[in-house]
């Protein structure tokens, strides 16, 4: 039997069944329509919402299924910013003062100024963000709580999201995701992981560096922040630009999709460059207009011609 293993991205979501139901919602509702149910795929949800926010988002619309539901991928809740003082070493305040600038905002919240003293600087996420019209304490807090998640990940930062519970972020859900991966081995296959966001990267990581992670047969993500810099520096020294590609865990085909206003990948869309085989690009790089109002939604991408399209043709 085919499989398909999800995993979703950064915020908080909701309960792991009603994330997947919206997922397998959104590909039935394609251009294209692609049941999984009726194909006979089986398929899970790598869930780690729970590891970096106390409890679910029952409300949450930023995985909507529905073309005509508002998405709101850029409101979350709460308070996400780190301070320079919880940084350990001089590595880790120098990334993140660098992260923070590729996002456009200061550590005490502030926009870092352009030129003219009130636009954001140009090629930050912060001047991105500019064209999606919600509040920028909305926009503000997003990017806050991207580089709240994203750091915590690539840090392995210890982190209690409620009471009585401790994680080492990058431990636990690169435990979950191997523990995925080994469910999907045991089907007949085809095997492909499809990731969103942050995931994309959690995927990566687990594929090119985790030793007992399990292979697949294909890979595909969607509105990825892997062309980040910053993102890159931590994924040394198992990553090289000549040799980027997981190619032990990755048997055939690595397909990367982006909207070209999605905020999270717009800062570097193109991965072939930057995780060749052995110097030979070989990653897929499609762009894919989304609908919707948040281009990083991944019910657009997964409604999308393109990403609805290819996932059927991998699991033939």
């Amino acid at each position: 039997m085919p499989h398909v293993t999800f995993i979703h991205g950064i915020l908080n979501k909701p309960p792991k069944e009603e994330l997947l139901r919206m997922w397998k919602s959104a590909l039935a509702s394609a251009s294209s329509p692609f049941d999984l149910d009726a194909a006979g795929v089986s398929c899970d949800m790598v869930y780690w919402a729970d590891v970096l926010y106390e409890t679910p988002d029952p409300i949450t619309m930023h995985e909507s299924a529905a073309p005509e539901e508002q998405a709101l991928e850029f409101a979350p809740e709460g308070e996400f910013r780190i301070p320079a003082s919880r940084a350990t070493t001089a590595e880790e305040r120098a990334w993140l003062a660098a992260f923070r600038q590729r996002l456009g905002v200061e550590e005490d919240g502030n926009l870092t100024l352009g030129d003219e003293g009130f636009d954001a600087v140009n090629g930050t996420m912060a001047h991105e963000l500019e064209r999606i019209p919600l509040p920028w304490p909305i926009k503000k807090t997003f990017m806050e709580a991207f580089l709240r998640d994203v750091h915590h990940y690539l840090f392995n930062e210890e982190f209690s999201p409620r009471s009585g519970v401790t994680y080492r972020v990058q431990a636990e859900i690169r435990k979950r995701f191997v523990k995925a991966l080994e469910v999907g081995k045991q089907k007949s296959g085809p095997h492909i992981v499809v990731s969103h966001s942050m995931g994309t990267v959690i995927a990566y990581d687990c594929l090119k560096r985790v030793p007992n992670c399990p292979s697949v047969d294909h890979f595909i993500t969607l509105g990825s922040p892997l062309g980040i810099d910053e993102v890159q520096d931590r994924l040394h020294p198992e990553w090289t630009r000549d040799d980027g590609f997981p190619s032990d865990r990755l048997k055939g085909n690595w397909m990367n999709f982006f909207d070209p206003f999605d905020v999270v990948s717009r800062l570097d869309p193109y991965l072939a460059s930057d995780y060749r085989n052995h110097g030979v690009p070989v990653i897929e790089d499609t762009k894919q207009r989304n609908n919707g109002r948040t281009p990083h939604d991944i019910g657009g991408y997964m409604r999308g011609e393109h990403v609805c399209g290819a996932i059927q043709a991998l699991l033939e």
